[in-house]
């Protein structure tokens, strides 16, 4: 019988972390050549692969099995080297457009970290195909691929194969939270359910991976909401990220306070904002909230107009008489009119305390000429709130996605006193819970495919719940569409670009993060003002992209 031979190719893509890719190399071509079998496997190896050298390897050497140590990138692809050495991805779907062109390979190894996606993109047509759920040490690597080749090496089945390889992990006493899966083709006759032949911690790593094949949601009865805008109150579609909502809903009722709201847009402020007055209102107070996208840019290119605005519209929304024209008058300035506004006339009016929530305040920002003013005036208002009764009846409530570029003195900005609450995404359990009232039932590996995907961000996730519970869409289809501008994201991700592309200083920073699969350190003010625009997240001093969708979509636009 001919021997069969295994291709083993690595790559370790200048900007990733080094791995020990030649020690796997090295043990294995040991552990084979010590086997009984040791005849029966010819082992050839292509260093630093790039996406041709695959092609060509599988030309040249037509392998029986296929070996892969590197990096993986989840929905992304494994990393292999572009032509200056850096990290090249490759998606699932063309390893498997490449692999049906091969019926030879009976076996594939991803021995990469996150390659399941990988896995189940290749097991249509290979016999048998191994990935990676989660991120794997190297120790724990070299270990399985030993003991997955010295079975070989003794004549045993692909299947059996895989559990001496677990095995090695475990014997070595290391601790992998997320072992290797084995994915096995469809109709295949050997060992046709790898899962009824694994302990039970291993067999939940063959789930099925098609968001199609999950079991129809357990009640008919919920209600979806298409998930744009406001969530309203009643909705059971808003996730607390506690402890935020506590800590509003206590500071919003001491005399005299303020918060400070700021998170990307989408990510869930102007519902916060309208839940944290709605508990002061349970609580007797009276509250105003007012967006100032309402403002027209001729208002907000005039302090005084601008002033008259704001205040008409705080009365308006209190249904009180409108006496501007009382105050507005004589030779005190404006901020003064506007101060003597609300302290002689709207505070004294009202027999309770009052919760003034500012929506959207980045208007503001855009207009220097009324925001030295305007917000210097918010910081005056809070700090008399320490002292003098009738201010101590105004709780001010801010709202703001970008951070303040307005040159604003330090005893004159209300954005350095108060309560700062900075909205991050969902976490893990609040993931679940969203999940589950949308009535879906997914796998752990689908619910990892969606949060490799979007990330814990609130508004993506529920435009991809939405759709899929809808059954408008199945999740292969959303992991292919979402990064394009045909797909769910399209106008979120357009709005982005279009951001980027006004600020050459941000595109060029931006373009040094999307392409490295490391933390990348840039100008602490650019890292600053993406972290802001909700594009990347901090990895120490460094950054990297928010979510698997902005690398994907930016790496194709940029």
């Amino acid at each position: 019988m001919a021997a069969k031979t295994i291709l083993i190719l690595t790559a370790n893509p200048s900007d990733t972390s080094r791995l020990r890719l030649d020690e796997e190399v090295r043990e294995i071509q040991e552990g084979l050549n010590l086997s009984a079998e040791r005849d029966s496997f010819k082992v050839v190896s292509q260093w630093a692969t790039r996406p041709d050298d695959l092609r060509r390897a599988l030309l040249k050497y037509k392998p029986e099995i296929v070996h892969f140590s590197g990096h993986g990138a989840g929905t992304e692809g494994l990393l292999l080297e572009s032509d200056t050495g850096s990290a090249k991805p490759v998606s699932g779907i063309a390893l498997s457009r490449l692999f049906s062109l091969f019926p030879k390979v009976e076996c594939v190894l991803f021995n990469a970290c996150y390659s399941q996606v990988q896995a189940e993109a290749v097991v249509e047509h290979v016999d048998y195909v191994v990935g990676m759920t989660d991120a794997m040490g190297d120790r724990a690597a070299i270990e399985f691929a030993v003991g997955f080749y010295d079975a070989l090496g003794y004549g045993h089945p692909v299947p059996f194969a895989y559990k001496v390889g677990l095995s090695a992990i475990a014997l070595e006493g290391i601790d992998e939270v997320s072992p290797p899966i084995l994915k096995v083709r469809k109709g295949l006759a050997e060992e046709p359910d790898i899962s009824q032949k694994l302990p039970k911690s291993e067999s939940a790593a063959t789930e099925a991976t098609d968001i199609d094949k999950s079991p129809a949601p357990a009640e008919k009865s919920v209600t979806l909401e298409e998930p744009e805008g406001l969530v309203p109150l009643d909705s059971p579609f808003y996730i607390e990220r506690l402890p935020i909502e506590t800590d509003c809903y206590e500071t919003v009722l001491r005399p005299g306070s303020l918060i400070r709201i700021k998170a990307p847009r989408q990510l869930g402020k102007t519902s916060l904002l309208v839940r944290t007055l709605s508990h002061a209102r349970s609580q007797g107070f009276e509250t105003v909230r007012l967006s100032f996208q309402t403002s027209d840019n001729e208002t907000l290119n005039d302090l005084d107009e601008f002033l008259q605005w704001f205040c008409c519209s705080v009365t308006e929304e209190l249904d009180l008489e409108d006496r501007l024209a009382d105050y507005w008058k004589g030779a005190r300035g404006i901020v003064r009119r506007c101060q003597r506004y609300f302290e002689k006339y709207l505070l004294q009016e009202l027999d309770q305390p009052l919760v003034l929530g500012l929506d959207e305040v980045d208007q503001v920002f855009e207009h220097p000429q009324i925001a030295t003013d305007f917000f210097g005036m918010l910081r005056v208002w809070h700090e008399e709130g320490k002292t003098n009764p009738i201010w101590r009846k105004l709780n001010l409530v801010i709202v703001h996605s970008k951070e303040v570029y307005v040159p604003l003195s330090i005893n004159r900005s209300p954005f350095n006193v108060g309560l700062p609450i900075e909205l991050r995404e969902l976490n893990t359990d609040e993931i679940e819970t969203l999940i589950s009232r949308h009535q879906m039932s997914l796998t752990s590996y689908q619910k990892q495919q969606l949060v490799e995907l979007v990330g814990g961000h609130p508004y993506l996730l529920r435009a991809a719940l939405y759709q899929l519970a809808r059954g408008r869409i199945s999740l292969t289809q959303l992991m292919e569409e979402a990064p394009t501008e045909g797909g769910l994201y399209s106008d979120h991700l357009r709005r982005h670009l279009l951001n980027l592309e006004a600020d050459s200083d941000l595109l060029n920073a931006f373009k040094q993060v999307i392409p490295s699969y490391q933390p990348v350190q840039i100008g602490s003010t650019e890292a600053f003002k993406l972290h802001s625009m909700g594009l990347v997240k901090y990895d120490g001093n460094a950054v990297v992209p928010l979510c698997g969708l902005y690398r994907q979509y930016f790496q194709s636009r940029l």
